[in-house]
């Protein structure tokens, strides 16, 4: 099929499900990269509190305040 051909599918609302490899699917700007942060105890102690009050990891939460934050 061709490119034209699928995005007019597309557009016109058909299932072109069958027509996509989900295996090879990536959404951009997902790739990660690791940082190093230090923090004073004071901070990792505080933030390990708000993580056990909302039921997530330390990591979840950093990840979730600084994208709020850029966002």
């Amino acid at each position: 099929m061709k490119t034209s051909d699928f995005d007019r599918n597309f557009d016109e609302g058909a299932d072109i499900a069958e027509q996509v490899d989900w295996s090879k699917a990536r959404r951009p700007n997902e790739e990660l990269k690791r940082v190093n942060v230090d923090f004073p105890i004071w901070v990792v102690e505080g933030l390990d509190r708000q993580a056990r009050r909302l039921g997530v990891t330390r990591q979840a939460l950093i990840k979730l305040w600084i994208a709020e934050r850029l966002g």
